[in-house]
């Protein structure tokens, strides 16, 4: 790999494990409401919670031979997660659905743009990326199945959610992650 693929490569990890660290406090902050409202969502909170803390350690455990830091704002990362994850949770469940889904939806997008970009130049991140696609896809389709109604609050908060998303990847990835797209779309 060329210095250009390296750095965009370490970016993607460290875009990576912020995202699995904003999404950690999302799903703490939900479980936090649920448990005082919405009592039948916490299992899937839970096992989703687990997956997201696996998928952190994962990326982090993969940082050190390709030259990649955690995100120097992974605290901001965390504190707009742990605020998303509560309002969400304090709107009713089908908010907890929207957003599940808007940052799901948005997350696979990038990680097909990586796996794009990783295509013979790191196989062995690209199978992570991919063995870590699943279970996002799974929280995506089962956000899916649940979500109850679709209004225009619900269609504002998820345009929020997902362009907010947008916005850290973009600033995390120091326009990496636009590059990709693009290149992509050129194909």
């Amino acid at each position: 790999m060329n210095d250009r693929d390296k750095r965009t490569t370490a970016r993607i990890l460290t875009v990576n494990h912020a995202g699995e660290a904003c999404a950690i406090r999302i799903y703490q902050a939900q479980i936090f409401v649920c448990r005082r409202l919405h009592r039948d969502l916490v299992p899937f909170l839970e096992e989703t919670l687990a997956h997201e803390i696996e998928h952190k350690t994962l990326f982090r455990d993969a940082m050190p031979s390709r030259g990649a830091r955690p995100c120097r704002t992974l605290w901001l990362w965390g504190l707009g997660g742990w605020i998303l994850g509560f309002v969400t949770a304090v709107l009713g469940k089908n908010m907890v659905w929207i957003c599940t889904e808007a940052v799901e939806e948005t997350v696979h997008k990038h990680l097909e743009d990586q796996l794009f970009f990783l295509d013979g130049k790191d196989d062995a991140l690209a199978t992570l990326i991919r063995s870590i696609q699943e279970e996002e896809l799974s929280h995506l389709h089962h956000a899916q199945r649940e979500i109850s109604a679709r209004n225009p609050l619900t269609n504002l908060v998820s345009g929020i959610i997902a362009l907010s998303t947008e916005v850290v990847i973009w600033l995390s990835t120091q326009g990496d992650s636009a590059q990709m797209a693009r290149a992509i779309k050129r194909l």
